[in-house]
């Protein structure tokens, strides 16, 4: 067992949760613990939880007193007890052997945090533009806006759905998520924490829904992605950029 403590915000997840949880069932070695902070459900994301708390060793659910994934992320890290944190979406499968992966990536004791190679496909579909224009994004974005940082200091621009992990002790230093936004908490979070060392993308694959490109189109969903990585390089106001961003179940 590896001490790695998984948090998995939910909000209205019972289509993608459970799938998501019998995956980590198969994780091996396994983790500490799951937190599962829920921000508020209307649908059966809790109770679907709570009813596979007897196939994990350790499982916790909780509804958290707000709304919204930073809050919500914050909300498990602080009932962690894990040296690690690996903060989770409910859409996306992790790889058998993710948590030996993250282990070795937070060995190296100048890398801070780090993410996956995040693949985005359907039931029947793989969107390889998208993903390829989100791996490209990680580094273009940072290079672009903040060059300093990327050649200097090794900063990367990750997103949520590359499960973004990192110690906890630095996590908590810095002070977390910013709890009032949004959209782009993660490039804020990232920000921070680079003064503990660089951010890694590892040359691993995670899968993650494809909800929003399928809702949208690949053409308007790679538009907005591209204009809200710009909008947040010069400095636009995250709440003014979640208006771009719609929740998608």
């Amino acid at each position: 067992m590896i001490g790695v403590s998984i948090i998995i915000p939910t909000l209205n997840e019972e289509q993608a949760l459970p799938r998501v949880l019998r995956q980590l069932q198969r994780l091996n070695p396994e983790p500490l613990e799951i937190i599962v902070a829920d921000g508020g459900s209307t649908d059966r994301t809790v109770q679907l939880a709570e009813a596979m708390r007897p196939c994990f060793r350790q499982l916790q659910v909780f509804r958290c007193s707000a709304t919204g994934r930073s809050v919500q992320m914050n909300a498990g890290a602080a009932v962690a007890t894990g040296s690690i944190l690996c903060f989770l979406h409910a859409d996306t499968i992790l790889p058998d052997d993710a948590l030996t992966v993250i282990s070795r990536t937070l060995d190296d004791p100048e890398t801070a945090a780090g993410g996956f190679i995040s693949i985005m496909r359907g039931s029947t579909t793989t969107q390889w533009l998208t993903s390829l224009h989100n791996f490209l994004k990680t580094y273009y974005a940072p290079l672009l806006f903040r060059p300093y940082l990327f050649f200097v200091k090794g900063g990367r621009l990750l997103f949520g759905d590359q499960v973004i992990f990192c110690r906890r002790e630095q996590f908590l230093s810095v002070g977390g998520y910013t709890p009032e936004m949004a959209i782009m908490e993660e490039a804020d979070f990232l920000l921070r924490i680079i003064r503990f060392g660089r951010i890694r993308q590892v040359n691993r694959i995670v899968e993650s829904s494809d909800r929003r490109v399928a809702r949208w189109g690949i053409w308007k969903a790679n538009a907005l992605f591209l204009l809200i990585g710009i909008l947040w390089g010069i400095g636009y106001p995250p709440h003014k950029l979640k208006r771009l961003y719609s929740d998608i179940r």
